[in-house]
């Protein structure tokens, strides 16, 4: 029987902050306010900032009533004092060398690499995916499970839905010192892709969000069912020193109602879209890269010419049902007749929705699969 379920709206809007004013997708901005500190209380001095403190050392003096003391002490006192303040002092200097010695703390940066789009990778990348699968033997690197990482946090502004009516997201995204960021790189023709889901796997939007001048993105936004979705902010994000850091944030949105999941479809190989067929062949493995051959044809058996859509032939982005573990997952450079073709490496086990985007004749379809990874 169909769980039937109740959602009601929060207490609150998840943040604040007035509407923001669309100006267009920028080309990366560099911060003007530099030494402007942050107006939010709580706010700690961010890396490289002075920090107040130290020793003072002082020698010799006189007496309140400004005349020369005549009495000082005798030298097995002085003998003494300078004995104990070398152990404190010796006492002090291996403290502060063991802590030096420690594992330092920075924040985590990443350089994004790929053959397909306009942004800065390296030459001669292939295939990739947006996900923390590099360098885990485990393969469970799923991202957009959390708000804030990799020194960066998605902070939504107002925004109360509506099931079936139109509505606007509102966002930031912030550094580790909450300040906007307003540099992003254009990945995939767009500094910003946004992915919207019911957390039933139903509903897939991508979308891309426009930025205001203090790093205010908004975007028309309609969630057609009640139920929790899920949004995720996919991004590489450009620091003051040049280093670009990808990441991935999820937050929830509600549209309040009574709803019922519905259960995922049974696996499947082929699925169909406006008039048109799309098989896959391969089969994706917990922390190793397969590949993934999808094959679009039209209503009469024939081969398409598949176009670009944002700087690539196609795109994938698979869900992980229960947890939403994301993956956003792009292909070479370029398809084999009517075939795409990506490599996926999985975070892990489990049920896994794919979307893959692709067009044809000025249209974008998707086409939607289910996978078990074991």
């Amino acid at each position: 029987m169909a769980d039937q379920r109740s959602v009601t709206r929060p207490a609150g809007p998840a943040g604040s902050g007035g509407p923001a004013t669309d100006r267009g997708t920028p080309q990366p901005v560099d911060r003007q306010d530099r030494g402007t500190p942050d107006a939010e209380p709580g706010n700690r001095p961010g890396p490289g900032d002075a920090e107040p403190g130290g020793w003072v050392l002082s020698a010799g003096g006189t007496p309140a009533g400004g005349e020369e003391s005549t009495v000082g002490p005798d030298r097995a006192t002085l003998r003494m004092a300078l004995v104990v303040g070398g152990l404190v002092l010796a006492v002090l200097l291996g403290f502060g060398l063991g802590r030096a010695n420690g594992r330092p703390t920075d924040r985590t940066t990443a350089t994004v690499a790929t053959a397909a789009g306009d942004h800065t990778h390296a030459p001669g990348t292939g295939a990739h995916q947006h996900d923390a699968t590099g360098g885990d033997s485990s393969g469970d690197g799923a991202t957009g499970l959390s708000v804030t990482a990799g020194g960066y946090t998605l902070t939504p502004s107002g925004g109360e839905f509506v099931a079936g009516r139109a509505g606007e997201l509102r966002f930031q995204i912030r550094d580790a010192q909450r300040r906007p960021v307003t540099r992003f790189a254009i990945v995939h023709d767009k500094p910003m892709h946004l992915v919207v889901v019911r957390r039933d796997l139903t509903g897939f939007q991508h979308l891309h969000p426009t930025m205001a001048a203090d790093g205010t993105w908004s975007i028309p936004l309609t969630l057609p069912q009640p139920g929790v979705w899920r949004a995720y902010a996919d991004f590489t994000a450009l620091a003051d020193d040049g280093q670009q850091t990808p990441a991935t944030l999820g937050v929830d949105l509600v549209a309040p109602g009574d709803y019922t999941p519905r259960a995922l479809p049974a696996p499947a190989n082929r699925a169909s879209v406006s008039g048109f067929t799309v098989d896959y062949s391969g089969t994706p493995q917990v922390g190793s890269a397969v590949p993934l051959r999808f094959q679009v044809r039209d209503a009469a058996g024939q081969p398409v010419v598949l176009e670009r859509y944002l700087g690539a032939y196609g795109h994938l982005v698979a869900l992980r049902e229960g947890d939403l573990g994301y993956l956003h997952v792009h292909p070479g450079p370029g398809p084999t007749a009517d075939t795409v073709t990506f490599w996926l490496t999985a975070p892990g086990p489990g049920s896994y929705r794919m979307y893959l985007d692709f067009q044809v004749a000025g249209v974008v379809r998707t086409a939607e699969f289910t996978l078990t990874v074991r």
